[in-house]
């Protein structure tokens, strides 16, 4: 069994997180018309400000230790009454299909008890099946979806609670 780990990106890691975003671009460039610059890299950066914004939240994936991927939660919301939204989700293609995205989502829904928004864009049919089959598991079949467009792409959007837990014994 694998050990999975989620742990909070420092300001020294972002340069890490920004590198795997050219294989995050690489896999979405299936599905949108992204193009290569003349350097032979993907032109995207976060918007403007991304790191700065106070409910940006960017993790790292480590699997044994090794990194395998990043994500970020922000306050990207495209659905009223959100309070959360994963931004950017990347596992790397030999990480996938274990259990490590999975991990992950259940790792943010716990850490971060609240009003949640996920979407995917729909030609995406991967991140289609996936959040079909994980967002009922987690939780337990109580969420809403709603049909949106996001920078002119159709998208489907999971809204759901996150439950605050209470630490063992706490009778709260």
């Amino acid at each position: 069994m694998s050990r999975i780990e989620l742990h909070a990106a420092h300001r020294d890691e972002l340069e890490t997180i920004e590198n795997l975003m050219q294989f995050y671009v690489y896999d979405f460039s299936e599905w949108l018309p992204l193009k290569l610059g003349e350097q032979g890299l993907f032109n995207i950066q976060p918007k403007p400000g991304y790191w700065q914004q106070p409910a940006t939240r960017p993790f790292l994936i480590k699997v044994d230790g090794e990194l395998a991927g990043f994500v970020t939660v922000d306050g990207d919301i495209h659905v009223a009454g959100a309070e959360y939204n994963i931004g950017y989700f990347f596992v790397s293609r030999r990480f996938r299909g274990q259990g490590v995205a999975k991990f992950v989502v259940s790792a943010l829904l716990s850490r971060l008890p609240g009003q949640w928004q996920i979407f995917h864009i729909d030609a995406n049919q991967p991140a289609q099946r996936f959040w079909a089959r994980v967002i009922p598991v987690l939780t337990l079949r109580e969420f809403t979806t709603h049909q949106l467009e996001v920078d002119g792409y159709p998208c489907t959007s999971y809204c759901f609670t996150s439950p605050r837990h209470s630490p063992p014994g706490d009778p709260s």
